[in-house]
């Protein structure tokens, strides 16, 4: 059974940072494009940030700069560093991994395969 399990959530003010893990079981994803995205209140699920298996890396503009995603192959986990949050960066953050293999990782949630179940950062002003 593949699963992806998002832990390190939480409650931060503003200008803190959290670092969150995505742990992967069921399958190998070292060879699978990573992602982060996120969801706040009455608005729809965007990016944030994706991983390529060869380890590129891409940002949503909103968190450039102040996120990194990263991650470990040998322990099948994904990470986001965040740092220098906002208020507006309060959400319910998603990992995903995308199995198709392509030239670029991919922005758009519809491409990736497996979900995690989220975990809430909220940022206080």
């Amino acid at each position: 059974q593949v699963q992806l399990v998002e832990s390190g959530g939480g409650l931060v003010q503003a200008g803190g940072s959290l670092r969150l893990s995505c742990a992967a079981s069921g399958r190998t994803f070292s060879y699978d494009a990573m992602g982060w995205f996120r969801q706040a209140p009455g608005k729809e699920r965007e990016f944030v940030a994706a991983i390529a298996w060869s380890g590129g890396t891409f940002y949503a503009d909103s968190v450039k700069g102040r996120f990194t995603i990263s991650r470990d192959n040998a322990k099948n986990t994904l990470y986001l560093q965040m740092n220098s949050l906002k208020p507006e960066d309060t959400a319910v953050y998603y990992c995903a991994a995308d199995r198709t293999v392509r030239a670029l990782p991919s922005l758009r949630s519809l491409n990736y395969d497996y979900w995690g179940q989220g975990t809430q950062v909220t940022v206080s002003s």
